[in-house]
């Protein structure tokens, strides 16, 4: 494979993905590599011939001076002074994602963002276009690393990109089907503006050929807005039956049935729990029909696909009582969607880090438009702000202004669980947190785990 990045190269950030970036640098020639993140950084073994520099620490950007390309990983803000002083004096900086569209072999790519939904939704094109026998595989922010997808690479391959806008912030290449999920407001503890995020996220689109394809949800305006970014010629709209396009779109959703070119979908049918799951069902079929699959037999498909660990899994039902696991739910949209289908009394277990979130949207919905909720069971550092922004909603927190909701913070997860088993026989408990994990948990696969075992003990 040739490498047309010139050297030194600066690998900046060294976890998972820089570290996916150094080993693509060796494989592919490159003998003067410069390695920068403020962590320590343990360097696998370094082939004889390959020079490296390492540069950590709170001076770890001094490393930029001996670099004539740098490759940014995703989490390093590309905004600096430090990374604008290099750009302006000459430096070439790219990325994982850059570099991979710009070198894939792939007969396809697919590229899905959005603050919701991309996990699930990647996913499902996947499961499809297997179903379908088209070989695909998935990288960037889910699955592997971009760049080791070009180590596997065959030319009959679809590959299917999920991509944040941390991967996007940069980007000036865009995959041949786009797909816009729904956008909100979403990491502003490292994006400068709600505008810097949404704009990030329109490079996705912004880059298409005319033969390109871009599929987004039409009633969502900031999606929409995306969207109409895209110079590509085939447009594909998802559209909610009472929703403000009143239904018009080349995906229609009613209810709990997902309508494609006069081809049915009932969530009924599914293996899947969730009736928010029909906007990405709805977007990964259209991604599909746009690589030439027939829509009957995606929507046939989707049928057998299953839910993603930690996204409103259903984890079983113990001494009459539901579980559902949605440790995924990191921001209140996700939270508001997950409860939208609980059709039984539920308990709901809230909170964790702090990410500066708005939380008066989801309040005033769970106190309000949330018959089914029951308790509410506040753990982490956003629980005396969360159970705050619930009060100002109408929440009584004694549970005495007829809503009948009892809300209360609990130290630990342990206890939080235990306090919302009292929903008790008939009634659901379901861990949508709307918040990051840490400061209790390493990450959301930790916390899903444990909720995992709670539920396993229980009974």
């Amino acid at each position: 494979m040739q490498n047309t990045l010139v050297a030194p190269v600066g690998v900046l950030g060294f976890g998972v993905e820089g570290q996916s970036t150094f080993n693509y640098l060796v494989r592919t020639g490159i003998k003067d590599i410069v390695v920068m993140d403020k962590n320590p950084v343990n360097l696998p073994a370094v082939p004889e011939g390959v020079n490296v520099k390492t540069f950590s620490g709170e001076g770890y950007l001094d490393g930029l001076k001996d670099c004539v390309t740098v490759v940014r990983s995703a989490g390093v803000y590309p905004m600096s002074q430090e990374l604008f002083k290099f750009q302006m004096n000459g430096g070439l900086m790219t990325s994982q994602i850059q570099l991979f569209l710009e070198q894939t072999k792939s007969k396809k790519t697919v590229g899905v963002t959005g603050t919701l939904g991309k996990g699930s939704t990647v996913s499902m094109i996947s499961h499809i276009l297997t179903k379908c026998g088209v070989n695909n595989e998935i990288g960037g922010n889910f699955g592997v690393p971009a760049l080791d997808l070009l180590e596997t690479e065959t030319a009959d391959r679809v590959s299917i990109l999920e991509l944040s806008s941390f991967q996007l912030m940069t980007l000036s290449v865009s995959p041949d089907v786009a797909v816009v999920l729904r956008v909100s407001t979403e990491h502003l503890d490292w994006h400068k503006t709600v505008e810097e995020y949404r704009d990030a996220k329109a490079n996705l689109v912004r880059w298409q050929k005319r033969d390109g394809a871009c599929v987004y949800l039409k009633d969502a305006a900031p999606t929409a807005k995306i969207a109409s970014e895209s110079p590509a010629r085939t447009k594909y709209a998802v559209a909610l039956a009472d929703g403000p396009s009143a239904g018009i779109g080349d995906a229609v959703i009613e209810g709990a049935t997902l309508t494609i070119d006069g081809e049915k979908l009932f969530l009924s049918d599914c293996k899947v729990r969730g009736i928010y799951q029909l906007e990405n069902m709805a977007a990964a079929t259209l991604a599909c029909k746009a690589l030439g699959i027939r829509v009957a037999d995606a929507l046939n498909a989707l049928k057998t696909y299953e839910t993603l660990p930690f996204r409103m899994e259903f984890k079983g039902e113990k001494m009459g009582i539901e579980f559902f696991n949605d440790s995924y739910a990191t921001r209140p949209d996700a939270t508001i969607a997950a409860t939208a289908s609980m059709d039984r009394p539920f308990a709901l277990i809230l909170g964790g880090s702090e990410k500066n979130a708005d939380f008066t949207e989801l309040s005033n919905i769970l106190v309000k438009e949330r018959p089914n909720l029951r308790r509410i069971a506040l753990i982490g550092a956003t629980a005396d702000r969360m159970l705050e922004s619930l009060s100002q909603a109408g929440l009584d927190t004694a549970g005495e202004n007829g809503s009948g909701i009892r809300a209360a913070i609990f130290p630990t997860l342990e206890e939080a669980f235990q306090d919302s088993l009292s929903i008790g026989k008939g009634g659901i408990v379901i861990m949508s947190p709307a918040c990051a994990s840490f400061g209790l948990f390493k990450n959301y696969k930790e916390r899903g785990k444990a909720f995992d075992k709670l539920v396993e003990n229980y009974g």
